[in-house]
């Protein structure tokens, strides 16, 4: 089958897991003899990023990959940001996705196309709901920057998060862009939930993520763990991650310490928060066989995310180095740390602590529960059960009367 998939961010010019996720979908259906054409937006990445990745771009049979640029540089994810259209990558856009495609697959287009790209080429339409741009024009349904959103201020919002309002959403826009999509796929069963309004009537399944990092197998080579404890916390330096809630439970902690991996716009304050204590210490952005280690030997994985993450591949990389999990009660991530018993949910610090002094001293329950969690992700979350699952779902996409059909109106676009 021919594949393309349609994303914003694409390693090495990513900032987070709904990009590392693209990457291993799109290298795992090339490795099983599928075309894959992978498009995304060089200039949405310079736009945002502070430096650029160090990280290797290997080269993978039958894996295209389209960077796009435009003479125009951030002027033209700008444009898209403000008018919900590809605009300046219109052009290229329409000529890489009118080819006979079997299936397009959608990810994170908010600066690569907007909604008006989702009526683009003629093949089965998929879109993964990796966060909650449909709903809101910051991504995170993280009100003024403070506390998840129950109620609706999207333009005082939107201009406390320092964005430009985005007119064209009031416009019903989005409304008819989602109408052409065949299946919408949802991580978690909290996302499925959040976006049953504005896809009420559209097809929208679950299908969690996967990891084939290091093929989720734990290292059983390399240093010795170190001799004091530690808790790892991996993840962008933002305030949502809720790094922050953490800096004061671990600061004169006896018992551990916590690492940091990661870098981020919130560091510097992060640090400063920090900077009494020599009991939390900042690594910086890691990758390949140093950050495997830290995975490993660390006693568990903190995730203290504040917003309502979608789900968290972090915890399944966890998994895989047989480390359990400490994750806040928030979105889709206590899911997998119930369906998997592969370490504790907390909502409160004292839950954290307990949870934390638990493992510390009882490194027996350290080993049951990285154990469970990687018996959990051999059955659940590899790469093997993904795409059979991932292929079952476009197969029921043909078989679903009630989908939207495209036809042929000669000029390789669909009809509307």
């Amino acid at each position: 089958m021919r594949f393309c998939m349609v994303t914003t961010f694409y390693p090495p010019y990513h900032f987070g897991g709904d990009a590392l996720y693209v990457q291993q979908l799109a290298q795992e259906l090339a490795h099983r003899g599928h075309q894959v054409e992978v498009v995304h937006c060089v200039d949405a990445y310079e736009l945002l990023a502070r430096q650029p990745r160090d990280e290797t771009d290997a080269r993978v049979p039958n894996l295209t990959v389209h960077r796009l640029a435009s003479g125009y540089g951030a002027l033209s994810p700008f444009a898209t940001q403000q008018t919900g259209r590809p605009f300046f990558k219109s052009r290229k856009l329409r000529r890489i996705l009118s080819q006979e495609f079997d299936v397009i697959h959608y990810h994170n287009i908010s600066l690569i196309g907007g909604p008006a790209i989702l009526d683009y080429g003629d093949a089965r339409k998929l879109y993964t709901l990796h966060e909650y741009w449909l709903l809101c024009p910051t991504h995170m349904l993280f009100k003024f920057n403070r506390e998840i959103c129950r109620s609706k201020q999207c333009l005082a919002c939107t201009l406390a998060h320092g964005r430009p309002p985005q007119l064209w959403r009031y416009t019903g826009l989005m409304e008819r862009a989602v109408s052409k999509v065949d299946l919408f796929i949802a991580p978690s069963i909290f996302t499925q939930r959040k976006h049953s309004t504005l896809l009420h009537g559209q097809r929208m399944e679950r299908l969690p993520y996967f990891t084939s990092r290091w093929d989720g197998s734990p290292n059983i080579v390399g240093a010795e763990a170190t001799k004091i404890p530690f808790f790892l916390f991996v993840g962008r330096l933002e305030k949502i991650k809720g790094l922050q809630t953490l800096i004061g439970p671990f600061r004169n902690y006896p018992g551990a310490q916590l690492w940091v991996v990661g870098t981020g716009d919130y560091e510097p304050s992060l640090r400063q928060q920090a900077q009494s204590s020599s009991n939390i210490r900042f690594l910086g952005f890691q990758t390949g066989e140093e950050l495997r280690q830290l995975y490993r030997d660390a006693t568990a994985v903190i995730v203290p995310s504040i917003w309502e993450e979608v789900f968290g591949i972090i915890i399944l990389e966890a998994f895989g180095q047989k480390t359990p999990v400490i994750v806040r009660k928030r979105g889709g991530m206590p899911e997998v740390v119930e369906a998997s018993g592969g370490g504790f949910v907390y909502d409160s610090e004292p839950e954290l602590m307990a949870a934390v002094e638990k493992l510390v001293n009882e490194p027996e329950l350290r080993r049951s529960l990285g154990q469970q969690g990687h018996s959990a992700l051999k059955d659940n979350w590899t790469a093997d059960v993904h795409i059979r699952k991932y292929m079952e779902l476009i197969e029921s996409v043909d078989r679903d009367a009630a989908g939207p059909r495209r036809q042929k109106n000669g000029t390789g676009m669909p009809t509307t």
